[in-house]
């Protein structure tokens, strides 16, 4: 049998995937030019008659991606539309040459001119207290990397904007094809000025395919786009993209081939609405955030190794993988029982679940005083302790609510305002609760997803247009007020830039009343679909170890001791995986053989911590009709691979595997230790393969760590 895991990557010493060490980050400055690149990705500016980029260049397929130039920014100022940047007098839009740069002029309409600029190190976007022991890698924050900032001011002549300073920031990070802007607007005037909207990156890219008639789904320009401005999206990123990415038709490429020009060839990064947002004088706004990763092929495994990297790089916490319970009931026994219990086995956190009876929102003296003696217990013991809250999808009332526009639904159906009274009053709630308590991680249930509001009488916000905004800004200040006090955030959406490190891996909690044999199977396809953009650490999956949505019996695992072979399977599986899950229950083990099997799985799990939070590599996807098999991969670590193996069926399997080990980094040979045996090295052929023996038992697993 062949499974393998195959690449159109550059291969060599050279992969920035596997060591991008030798990719470090310059500005250069020429003449009227200026150059930011790390050896991936070069994106180069003019300095004079304006700023503009002129390219944007892949130097690993030595491609250009851009075909045209376009302001830096365009912004809506009291009503205004304004350009920032840009050149114009482009011939045709199809292509870019050097002599027409040097032929191209200033926007006369632009009511600014790039005036100067500055550059230096990468500063971080805010605080975040590390928790090391969740960690398998100390990673750098902020990330290593250079910035530069162009600063553009009224013309002489335009008394609109006179006293406006507008900031277009750069970063370019060392070791990956990544880049960041986003634009700060200074209000150095005598009055308020409203930014009633923004578009902070605009890029004319060569179209990924060309066609004369219309399609429904395009190949878009081999990038991958995210912002911080990203809600709404549950489970994966895709879902939050027409929040603030754009992909629209350039309306000045006249030459496309696309007859009727409706060719999505050109990105916009810009809020969906507002931000309608009032400065006053000496005051400043920044918009949010955009990060372009440029991909070096078309290979899926590749370009989600890449998507991980970037979230490693700009987002280390989500590395942070602590081991946690989901606690059934939050009485003082029970709390006690159940860090215990975690103490014993070797987990590390409890969440006192929904439907525990917790209430983060009851601030009152005794209850406030019981949760800071449980944490205080709690990490006599070694565990850290936490609570779980519902934002929206509940009705407050009326006047609390989000005021939907006519014909429109909040997104999960109710919502509070949280710019409403009650908003700030709940906030201030969650602020005192986990200050006063000392409370180490929180999970948000129900968060943002991004509803607006036309109430004007919330003192949050002052109408529709500044609404989401708004919100937005309230729940991102705490998100990462709790990442700056070491809080560790699980939070259903996709917040990870914002300071979340935890979402769902991607699964249908119906699924955990079917019959436990097939709850196994399902699990593994949901870790085996999620992880092709997630890191393992990025997404939780649940164990209900109590009966959970019905399913009676056949569905649950209590009595514990009497499931013990699927309750064994879920351990391997998770813990093969490298992925936590919130098993959610009144306990772990109830009994010595129970607690043996739970201290065996987190005993292997903490053994190999750094390789089984490491990239999965896909290799064969669970259909129960064979073994399924995922790969971690770390070139940087001691352990370079862990081959994890599972055999579903009745009875066992013998055979051998072919497996493409090129992300491990080892290339001529590798040793290969079954479930931690003696080694044997096996020889690595040219196509970075090697074929592996495996002999696994029925309803069973086995791993093979490779050196």
């Amino acid at each position: 049998m062949t499974i393998v895991s195959c690449s159109d990557a550059k291969r060599g010493p050279a992969d920035w995937l596997i060591n991008g060490s030798g990719y470090t980050s310059t500005i250069e400055e020429t003449d009227d030019r200026l150059k930011m690149t790390n050896g991936l990705i070069t994106r180069s500016f003019t300095l004079k008659p304006d700023g503009a980029t002129i390219s944007l260049y892949n130097n690993i397929t030595n491609t250009e991606l851009l075909r045209s130039v376009k302001p830096e920014a365009t912004i809506t100022l009291n009503g205004i539309p304004m350009k920032v940047g840009g050149l114009t007098g482009q011939p045709v839009d199809n292509y870019l040459t050097e002599e027409w740069i040097s032929n191209m002029k200033q926007d006369s309409l632009s009511p600014f001119v790039r005036t100067g600029y500055k550059s230096g190190e990468i500063e971080p976007r805010f605080e975040w207290k590390k928790r090391l022991e969740w960690m398998p890698k100390d990673l750098p924050w902020p990330p290593s990397g250079k910035s530069a900032d162009f600063i553009y001011t009224a013309k002489e002549e335009n008394s609109l904007v006179k006293g406006i300073k507008v900031i277009v920031h750069y970063e370019i990070y060392d070791g990956i094809p990544l880049m960041c802007k986003w634009i700060t607007v200074e209000n150095n005037s005598a009055e308020e000025i409203v930014i009633n909207s923004y578009t902070s990156e605009i890029l004319a890219f060569a179209e990924a395919e060309s066609s004369v008639g219309d399609k429904k789904n395009w190949i878009l320009p081999g990038v991958y786009v995210e912002t911080d401005y990203a809600f709404g999206g549950s489970m994966s990123s895709e879902s939050c993209y027409e929040k603030s990415v754009w992909w629209t038709p350039d309306p000045d490429y006249k030459t496309i081939v696309n007859y009727n020009r409706v060719q999505p060839s050109m990105l916009e990064c810009r809020p969906v609405i507002g931000p309608a947002e009032r400065v006053n004088p000496g005051e400043s706004f920044s918009g949010f955030r955009t990060w372009i990763l440029v991909n070096d092929g078309s290979d899926r495994e590749r370009n989600g190794l890449a998507q991980r990297k970037m979230y490693r790089t700009i987002a280390p916490w989500i590395t942070e993988n602590p081991i946690f319970m989901h606690l059934r009931y939050s009485d003082t026994e029970s709390v006690k029982e159940a860090v215990t219990q975690c103490a014993e086995t070797g987990f590390e956190k409890i969440i006192l679940s929904f439907g525990s009876g917790f209430n983060i929102e009851d601030t009152s003296g005794a209850n406030l005083e019981k949760y800071r003696e449980l944490v205080n217990f709690a990490h006599s013991k070694g565990i850290t302790l936490g609570g779980y809250s519902l934002l929206a999808s509940r009705h407050i009332d009326n006047g609390n609510d989000v005021l939907m526009p006519e014909g429109r639904q909040p997104v999960f159906g109710n919502s509070p305002c949280l710019g409403s009274v009650w908003g700030e009053e709940y906030f201030g709630k969650l602020y005192r609760f986990i200050e006063y308590t000392g409370f180490d991680n929180f999970e948000h249930d129900g968060s943002y997803p991004g509803d607006v509001c036309a109430s004007l009488m919330h003192p949050g916000h002052k109408g529709y247009e500044d609404s989401q905004a708004r919100q937005f800004r309230i729940i991102t200040d705490f998100y990462k007020w709790c990442r700056g006090k070491g809080i560790y955030l699980t939070v259903p959406d996709w917040y990870f830039l914002n300071g979340s490190s935890k979402t769902g891996m991607g699964y249908r909690e119906s699924n955990w009343s079917l019959p436990r044999r097939q709850q196994e199977i399902i699990e593994r396809q949901n870790i085996f679909d999620g992880t092709w953009e997630k890191t393992p650490s990025m997404g939780w999956m649940h164990v209900p170890l109590v009966e959970y949505q019905g399913g009676g019996a056949e569905a649950t695992i209590e009595p514990l001791k009497e499931h013990l072979p699927h309750y064994g399977q879920r351990l391997a599986d998770l813990f093969g995986a490298g992925v936590q899950a919130a098993w959610r229950g009144k306990r772990l083990y109830d009994a010595p053989e129970t607690l043996d099997l739970v201290k065996k799985w987190v005993s292997f799990y903490k053994k190999h911590r750094t390789i089984l939070d490491a990239d999965i590599i896909h290799v064969r996807r669970p259909d129960g009709k064979d073994i399924d098999a995922i790969l971690h991969v770390d070139p940087a670590n001691e352990e370079k691979g862990l081959l994890m193996v599972y055999n579903p069926l009745d009875y066992p399997v013998k055979k051998e595997l072919r497996i493409n080990i090129y992300y491990t980094g080892l290339t001529k040979h590798v040793t290969v230790s079954e479930n931690d045996k003696q080694g044997i090295r096996y020889p690595v052929d040219r196509n970075f393969e090697v074929t592996i023996p495996v002999n696994v038992e029925a309803n069973s697993e086995s791993w093979y760590i490779l050196k």
